[in-house]
């Protein structure tokens, strides 16, 4: 069973891959990525709570993030009124199926484009417009699902299901053996019904930038 720091870097490594960053840099309690955009130039990934208060002391630039596995109390208490704590978010995993993702809905289609170690599933309404759509980025033998999306107004018709269970299925032709996510309290109860499990609270907090 992989570790929780395992999982972690399976994560920064699949999502800087998903986001098109440069690779993570490992730290002594994570990692950093240089995302280099406007309002998140810098990301420190903590694997635990413990170095919370020391990182966030010594880092003062807008637009820096920090996400950090661990109880939520302890890493917000740690922090000074400078950071901006955004909402629960939850590292996940869950083993990989080689099932068929089913049928899709009707009056929707679906297709899947790949970029190197880099895959989207999109479905489409009758009108061509996306209705629901995911990433799925292969990190040596771990399968990061990142950006699982569906439009309001195609919601409960099982499409994000179906997104899911299809980035699943690529991930497995394409050799992954895991998977790991880091999800939303919104997403929660769709991974949660997919098999996924819990592995640990995460945190994120940021140094905004004045507009």
């Amino acid at each position: 069973m992989r570790s929780k720091h395992g999982l972690v870097q399976d994560w920064v490594r699949g999502w800087a891959l998903c986001r098109a960053t440069p690779s993570p840099v490992a730290e002594p309690d994570g990692y950093r990525i240089d995302v280099g955009v406007p309002g998140h130039r810098v990301r420190f990934v903590l694997n635990g709570p413990a170095s919370t208060g020391r990182r966030a002391a010594t880092l003062t630039a807008p637009g820096t993030w920090l996400k950090v596995c661990g109880d939520r109390a302890e890493v917000v208490s740690a922090l000074s009124a400078a950071w901006r704590v955004e909402a629960p978010e939850y590292l996940m995993s869950a083993a990989l199926s080689s099932d068929d993702a089913g049928a899709i809905e009707p009056g929707y289609s679906a297709g899947i484009t790949s970029d190197g170690d880099v895959h989207d599933v999109a479905v489409l309404a009758d009108d061509g417009t996306v209705a629901a759509s995911g990433r799925v980025a292969i990190a040596g033998e771990a399968a990061v699902v990142d950006q699982v999306a569906t439009h309001a107004e195609h919601r409960r018709r099982g499409l994000g299901r179906y997104v899911m269970r299809s980035l699943g299925v690529v991930a497995a032709e394409s050799g992954a053996t895991r998977s790991v996510l880091v999800a939303t309290a919104e997403g929660l109860t769709l991974y949660r019904t997919l098999g996924w499990a819990v592995e640990s609270e995460i945190t994120a907090a940021h140094l905004p930038e004045r507009s």
